[in-house]
């Protein structure tokens, strides 16, 4: 009986007016005629937890380094056994991964040595390890943050000729692109470095215990690595904190009396308010330096750049201090119930067998803090200065007049931005017209009219052979990729039931909000059941607002669930079609111990 398949990636039909996408990305990041044998053959699904729009040309460089530094990771420095890297393709502007298994039982033992080897220097030093990768990636922040991109001057100033460098702009600049492009790709190295790991620290537990301790659901196991302080959550913790200071300072009606960063001045002539903007500038860095969005698109707002996020926020947190609500999330409690379900589940293990469960359960616990932290110190702080120095450099070529805008910069491939900065400086040295002026601007134009034909398109969630089985760990836990998701994306009915990872315990009824991104937060009334594609972690602040959350893609130890399950907020994840089988305004009832979101009316 023939195997069943989602569509071809050729035979996914160009959506109107995206003609010429393929141009826009490298040509081995797209599907192909070259290599149709291996794609055809292979199962792909779109990769929606932290790329859910079309890529950029520029921003599917960092794809490319992400995706790289996993594969290197996996397959040639730690050497898991049963799993290589992961393949990725873009189509029509979005990302597709393909899991690579690794299948012989020969190459998987020998491949199980040398992980065990590897790994276990790593497991065994651990924290001095992870000191030393602190103590790298602050220094790469550093080394970021202290990159500059000035404009070209008309006549080199006197002081920079006669000081003896030999060198001018025409060398300074691009070698601080190359710089910036290697300090970005050194960011993803040091990213997997323990990630690895961390997720298989995480794998070997949950696979001990479901071997084990028969009969315990893998959200209750989830539950006994909850409750850790991690600096993923920091920022939240610091908006918190900053509600209490204003409202103990007697700030409060003046916070709140103006939208947005209208407030500052205000706040500055009050008593005490000095006092509290002093606190509100100590924290921004690096604490602000947090995305609203995934991180991996230049467009993601950054907190520290728009100040009117987290303002927004305190404003929220100190509304609620003065309704009597609470808004500190409890650790104590979430350490109680943590070790109360570590207890039931060392009861249901075999006494001989629970000096294991003990070892398995501190190995996940330890290295879950890099699982998490990486999260803010890459993808957050990291990403949100890459993509403010590529801006900077883009107001040189707006002045010499390449394109109309610093955000032009970005629908440029990474090849094409070398050329168009060694065009710019060669046309700066000699006083020539340069090339660019006459190409880019309408070629990034048409490129901006692909893109918007690309988004207004639905994208199909796999591609390709349906597996027999999906059993990679990564594509399950991180990703949410099941033989259950499988089917449902190959069901085109609509139940009322919908099934995914119960991720966060609890039931609650309410009505759904559907948000599409961060800029439909400030919609979410208190008491909704925010239903979106993924979350990213910096949504933190608005869950004390939400009744539940549920969302399309993510696994059991995806950062949302993660997540949900700290603050305490009953969630499903990993529900395949749920924004289009759900309107705003439905009541829900979510499951988030089960699994199940339940449409109550029409």
């Amino acid at each position: 009986m023939p195997r069943a398949r989602f569509a071809r990636p050729s035979e996914v039909p160009v959506p109107a007016g995206a003609e010429g996408w393929e141009q826009l990305y490298p040509y081995y990041l797209v599907f192909g005629p070259h290599r149709r044998a291996h794609e055809d053959g292979a199962f792909w699904f779109r990769e929606s937890v932290h790329w859910p729009r079309p890529l950029r040309p520029l921003e599917a460089t960092i794809l490319q380094q992400a995706m790289l530094a996993l594969g290197q990771a996996n397959h040639r420095q730690f050497v898991l056994p049963t799993a290589a890297g992961i393949d990725v393709r873009i189509l029509h502007g979005y990302c597709y991964l393909s899991p690579l298994a690794v299948t012989d039982p020969d190459t998987v033992a020998e491949r199980q040595a040398l992980f065990d080897d590897r790994a276990g220097h790593y497991y065994e030093h651990w924290d001095e390890l992870y000191a030393a990768w602190m103590a790298r990636i602050r220094r790469l922040l550093h080394q970021l943050e202290g990159l500059s991109f000035t404009v070209l001057p008309d006549i080199a100033p006197r002081h920079e000729v006669l000081a003896g460098r030999g060198l001018g702009p025409s060398y300074d600049l691009p070698r601080a692109l190359r710089t910036l492009l290697d300090l970005a790709a050194e960011l993803w190295q040091y990213h997997f470095e323990f990630l690895t790991l961390g997720y298989s620290a995480y794998l070997d537990y949950f696979r001990f215990c479901r071997q084990h301790a028969p009969g315990v659901t893998d959200l209750t196991v989830a539950r006994t690595v909850a409750g850790l302080d991690v600096d993923l959550f920091r920022p939240d913790r610091e908006l918190r904190r900053l509600a209490h200071r204003a409202v103990e300072l007697g700030l409060a009606s003046t916070l709140c009396a103006e939208p947005g960063r209208s407030c500052i001045d205000a706040l500055a002539e009050r008593p005490g308010g000095a006092a509290w903007l002093a606190e509100f500038e100590r924290v921004q860095h690096p604490w602000f330096q947090y995305t609203s969005g995934t991180g991996f698109y230049f467009d993601d707002p950054v907190w520290a750049d728009h100040l009117e996020i987290p303002l927004g926020f305190i404003r929220h947190y100190v509304d609620q201090l003065l309704a009597g609500h609470p808004i500190d999330t409890s650790a104590e409690e979430l350490a109680a119930t943590r070790d109360r379900l570590t207890t039931d589940i060392r009861t249901a293990v075999a006494a001989e067998r629970r000096a294991e469960f003990d070892a398995a359960l501190g190995l996940a616990r330890h290295v879950s803090h890099y699982v998490e932290n990486h999260n803010f110190y890459v993808e957050h702080w990291g990403m949100a200065v890459v993509w403010r120095k590529l801006r900077e450099l883009s107001v040189v070529f707006v002045k010499e007049g390449f394109w109309n805008a610093p955000d032009d910069l970005f629908h440029l491939r990474v090849d094409e931005l070398a050329a168009a900065l060694d065009d710019l400086v060669m046309a700066w040295a000699s006083g020539v017209p340069a090339c660019g002026p006459q190409l880019w601007p309408t070629e990034i134009a048409r490129r901006r009219d692909i893109l918007a034909a690309c988004s207004r398109a639905v994208p199909p969630p796999a591609l390709g052979l349906v597996p027999d089985h999906v059993d990679e760990p990564f594509a399950v836990m991180l990703w949410g990729i099941t033989d259950d998701a499988v089917a449902a994306w190959l069901d085109q009915s609509a139940p009322r039931e919908l099934h995914g990872f119960g991720a966060s315990s609890g039931t609650v009824v309410g009505r759904a909000r559907v948000v599409a991104g961060p800029d439909g937060l400030d919609d979410i009334e208190d008491g909704d059941i925010l239903v979106t594609e993924c979350t990213s972690p910096s949504w933190a602040p608005v869950f004390s607002r939400l009744a539940g959350t549920v969302t399309e893609v993510g696994g059991l130890m995806s950062h949302v669930a993660i997540v949900c399950r700290e603050y305490g907020l009953p969630a499903v994840t990993g529900v395949p079609g749920v924004t289009h089988a759900v309107r705003t305004g439905q009541l829900l009832r979510v499951d988030g111990t089960a699994g199940t979101v339940t449409v109550l009316d029409g």
